[in-house]
């Protein structure tokens, strides 16, 4: 008997086979499988994901695919910055305890633990890895403390070929000598052919810090292959910019934010900061090229193509936090290859990416001088247009927050005691404030491009500071604990923060005044010598410099007198002014001080240079109880555009994860962590399944507590 197709079976038959074709054509479009293989995603810095399985019609249906919790024992402000990378189905990341560790990326399921500290303890900052295919089994490269670890991608151990035993040395090799000074790289470096090309994070205070020269090593030896001073040496271009013997004596103007590359053209673009020390800078009068610069170098021989510099003789610390991105703009009906470097003034430069020249108009206007002796301050800094000012930058009673009558009042009242006004007061005996503050404006998390429209999206804090600069010692008897406590604030109180509290990722020190006084005593004189976990030796202190510090932190001295004689051989005497630290002020009530938002995400549309839409990143939950709309918060780390059409980032401090419509900033999803992510969100795709991750370690404000997990979101199967 013939069989013959009835009409319902045929038009079953057309559905499937429409149906298949659909998958089919689907399956063209969207990789099986989508490698996050460096950090940023890739050599452009794009964060970008070309993934559209999670969408805005989906995305609500967001659920946790894993949590993996590294283990790691939390007794500090410890944080988690890494921006994981995903190799052919392996995660690779950071703990909060800078192990580094190798998951399965489906699963969470942890595959090998690689500890460079032998089990002590130690915490600090690392912003992720770099992977370098050698042809065997693959290499991951990071750094710890003054190291630069080379270890086995397959089996978590280092490989001994490689520098010293697996490791190199990072304060050698810096054209000048190093030891002893801080010295290490907290952002991962990029892969150019055989080069692992990578800056540095080195002192600030106004004891020696070392040069942030650029360097490329071997990436199968471990040897250096070249090296860029960004203080010139003789006979090198910027010379001129800096007193003749600087290059001597100055340090800083490192690459800490990281570095992205144009293979093509095979050249690497970078942002550097400020030199050092980073709030006087009366022994280095002048510009100060390469610090505060966007720069261009041959990525084979570190030869310089072109340089921008963003701020001049920078006595903010108003670093280049992050790498520019390398993006395109339409100008004439003309694409034009650029770089778009956010800043922590909340200014965003674009430039040709060939030449450095600015696509859009960037015009040096006169800003106020400094008024302390020694210091010579640039009468003008540069400043792009309007529409490329996504950050707040004035301050005055104008600008006092309006979250109540009362706070407005007290905020008015604490202004009418400091200098306020436009962004680059510099700073002065008198009180001033500080908006953006040292931490941005925008940070290390940078920004994120997406290619097909050419639209930006930047996070920009909007929080307040103030600053005031003290001498030294003058000359003048002091007691030693006031000696201690000048020596803290300029040397050590960004990273443990005023009168010892717990600020950033290091432990408060006031357990310490809970220990027996000699046992105490000891502990801090042989971290100061030798260092411990992120914290970098200090050998450069004289004796009576650590005694001081022992003496205020353990708040004792305050009957012991010093001569002014016997102050001026003192290191620290070496800089005459010092800041006394980067203060927080904060309403009664412990908001910001300045009118809301107190941190956005924007859209910038770089062919028009423009933002497109803006909105405030966080909020305040308390607030938000009592009707307030989204305030933002201070923020950091960045964010992760796809294809299909999503904005994901965790960086505001209400430890929540959101996605928001990429094309309207309409919020669409929101999760709530344990702990903040303040890092870079990575995105992958795996046997047809889109995954996002984001590190939640928290940390990084005395306010927001820590923790030791990775999240990672799908859709339900």
């Amino acid at each position: 008997m013939l069989f013959r197709p009835t009409e319902l079976f045929m038009k079953w038959n057309l559905f499937f086979a429409s149906a298949l074709f659909l998958i089919g054509a689907c399956q063209k479009n969207e990789p099986e499988a989508f490698d996050w293989s460096m950090y940023s995603a890739d050599p452009s810095g794009s964060k970008y994901a070309p993934l559209s399985q999670i969408t805005p019609a989906n995305v609500n249906n967001l659920e946790v695919a894993w949590i993996y919790k590294s283990g790691d024992i939390i007794t500090h402000r410890s944080e988690i910055q890494c921006n994981p990378i995903i190799i052919k189905g392996v995660m690779y990341l950071i703990t909060p305890g800078l192990k580094a560790v190798a998951v399965k990326a489906d699963t969470g399921k942890e595959i090998w633990k690689f500890d460079p500290n032998n089990g002590q303890h130690s915490a600090g900052t690392n912003r992720g890895l770099s992977y370098y295919d050698d042809g065997k089994n693959g290499r991951i490269f990071y750094a710890v403390n003054s190291h630069l670890h080379c270890v086995d991608a397959l089996s978590g151990v280092l490989i001994k070929t490689f520098g010293i035993d697996g490791k190199v040395p990072l304060n050698e090799g810096l054209g000048r000598e190093a030891d002893g000074l801080v010295v290490t790289a907290t952002t991962p470096g990029v892969i150019y052919n055989d080069l692992y090309i990578i800056g540095s994070r080195v002192g600030e205070g106004p004891n020696p810090a070392a040069p942030g020269t650029i360097r490329a090593f071997d990436a199968k030896t471990g040897k250096t292959r070249w090296s860029f001073h960004t203080i010139p040496h003789p006979g090198e271009e910027g010379y001129e910019t800096w007193p003749p013997d600087a290059w001597k004596t100055v340090g800083g103007a490192n690459s800490w934010g990281g570095i992205t590359l144009d293979k093509e053209r095979g050249m690497i673009f970078c942002g550097t900061g400020s030199p050092s020390y980073d709030h006087w800078g009366g022994n280095r009068i002048g510009d100060n090229l390469f610090a505060n610069s966007i720069l261009a170098l041959e990525a084979t021989t570190g030869k310089r193509i072109w340089h921008y510099q963003v701020v001049h003789h920078d006595i903010w610390d108003y670093d280049i936090p992050c790498p520019p991105n390398l993006v395109q703009v339409k100008k004439g009906g003309q694409l034009v290859d650029a770089v778009a470097q956010p800043t922590k003034m909340g200014h965003l430069f674009v430039l040709n990416r060939e030449t450095g020249k600015p696509i859009f108009p960037i015009t040096e206007e006169e800003v106020p001088q400094s008024t302390i002796p020694g210091e010579k301050t640039s009468p003008t800094q540069p400043f792009p247009p309007a529409t490329l000012r996504y950050g707040q930058q004035r301050f005055t009673k104008d600008e006092a927050t309006t979250v109540s009558d009362s706070a407005n009042q007290f905020v008015k009242d604490w202004l009418s005691q400091m200098i306020t006004g436009n962004i680059f007061i510099p700073p002065s005996t008198k009180p001033s404030v500080t908006l953006p503050q040292f931490n941005g404006g925008s940070e290390w998390g940078g920004a994120s491009y997406d290619p097909e429209s050419r639209i930006l999206y930047v996070s920009c804090s909007n929080e307040a500071e103030w600053i005031s600069m003290v001498p030294s010692n003058e000359g003048k008897d002091m007691s030693q604990f006031d000696f201690g406590q000048r020596i803290f604030q300029s040397t050590c109180a960004s990273c443990h923060g005023e009168q010892n509290a717990s600020r950033m990722q290091s432990p408060s020190l006031s357990l310490l005044r809970q220990m027996n006084r000699d046992s105490a005593q000891m502990k801090i004189k042989t971290t100061l010598a030798n260092g411990k976990g992120q914290m970098p030796s200090f050998k450069t202190l004289r004796k009576n410099e650590s005694d001081a510090i022992v003496a205020f932190i353990l708040n004792e001295g305050m009957d012991k007198i010093l001569t002014g004689d016997q102050l001026k051989s003192s290191t620290s005497a070496q800089i005459p002014w010092v800041a006394t630290g980067h203060k927080e002020i904060k309403t009664p009530d412990g908001y910001p001080v300045n009118k809301r938002p107190w941190g956005t995400l924007s859209a910038i549309d770089l062919d028009f240079g423009k933002i497109k839409w803006q909105l405030p990143l966080g909020t305040y939950p308390e607030l938000e109880a009592k009707g307030f709309s989204p305030t933002g918060t201070f923020n950091m780390g960045g964010s992760l555009v796809t294809a299909g059409g999503l904005v994901f980032t965790g960086a505001s401090m209400d430890e929540r994860m959101y996605a928001y419509d990429k094309n309207t900033g309409e919020l669409l999803w929101e999760y709530q962590m344990a702990a903040g992510g303040y890092a870079t969100p990575s995105c992958f795709q795996l046997n047809g399944k889109q995954y996002i991750v984001i590190a939640a370690g928290g940390g990084g404000k005395p306010s927001t507590k820590s923790g030791d997990s990775y999240y990672c979101f799908k859709l339900p199967d």
